[in-house]
């Protein structure tokens, strides 16, 4: 007789294997407790899960910012407390509110960057509309800012123009609500800004990703995880589907972060000062665009 043949089971999706890079970094993960309650996000960042993950992943460092809270001092207080608990694994981002922290930006930077030994400076939208003296404060550091812009890409335009010496690094292509029109514009925005770079954590449209490297190059996109709520294997799993060749691959993973921060200034150059509350608040529409009259 002659024998059946086996039926071979086929993965769904081939895996071409692949050198390991020597070294992955995860660009945005947060962790600490906040002191609110109205959603994960400021509640508690807790590791745990994500440190299992993210070492069978292979991620070897990852970048660390506070969870949403009320007094960033102090959460930038905390976070430096885990920082510390392995210098080789965590680096630290300080974070700051635009509006509540104004005037004394330049005192929590200068003690984040100067005694907890962070590299980086986080603002997020939600808090307020990033500000001249935080621009100034990472200039003054050399400092890459991490800006969620939450989908008003507009504001880069002015960023990039304003601070080309300062390096802004703008996660989830721009919006995290899987907003295409603002993953179009920061893709272009991309391509014509040297200062401007994004992040893939929470890309969900994958071929916004493709199309951020193919227009703007891999030198222009860090990997990053919104950890510890999304998974950092299945984060880093969109990197690895892009098809890089390994040296492109190595500078999204790992070598865009390490050439943005290592320029950091320990011991800063002059920062101009700042009133406690800003002299000009923007107005909440265009000023020149005519509104009718009621």
């Amino acid at each position: 007789m002659i024998p059946k043949r086996r039926r071979t089971l086929r993965p769904r999706f081939h895996m071409s294997p692949r050198l390991p890079p020597v070294m992955i970094i995860d660009s945005h993960c947060h962790a600490g407790k906040g002191d609110g309650l109205t959603g994960p996000w400021d509640t508690n960042a807790n590791l745990d899960k994500y440190l299992r993950r993210a070492s069978t992943a292979g991620i070897g460092r990852t970048v660390l910012l506070p969870a949403f809270h009320s007094n960033y001092s102090e959460a930038n207080r905390r976070l430096a407390a885990i920082v510390a608990r392995d210098r080789n694994r965590f680096y630290g981002y300080a974070m700051v509110h635009a509006e509540r922290d104004a005037g004394r930006i330049a005192t929590m930077v200068r003690e984040a960057v100067e005694g907890y030994g962070f590299c980086g400076i986080k603002v997020h939208r939600h808090d307020a509309r990033i500000t001249r003296e935080i621009c100034e404060v990472a200039r003054a550091y050399t400092l890459p800012v991490l800006y969620d812009v939450m989908g008003e890409s507009s504001v880069i335009e002015l960023l990039a123009g304003e601070y080309p010496d300062v390096d802004f690094i703008i996660p989830h292509l721009g919006s995290f609500a899987d907003d295409w029109r603002a993953h179009m514009a920061v893709i272009d925005q991309l391509v014509r800004h040297a200062n401007i770079y994004t992040d893939s954590s929470g890309v969900r449209r994958f071929d916004f990703l493709v199309e951020a490297i193919r227009r703007a190059g891999p030198r222009k996109v860090l990997y990053g995880t919104d950890g510890p709520w999304l998974h950092p294997a299945l984060e880093l799993e969109k990197i690895h589907l892009l098809g890089l060749s390994q040296n492109d691959e190595q500078l999204v993973l790992a070598g865009n972060f390490l050439r943005l921060t290592s320029r950091v200034r320990r011991a800063p150059s002059s920062v101009a000062s700042f009133p406690a509350a800003p002299l000009y608040r923007p107005a909440a529409a265009d000023p020149w665009i005519a509104t009718k009259l009621s």
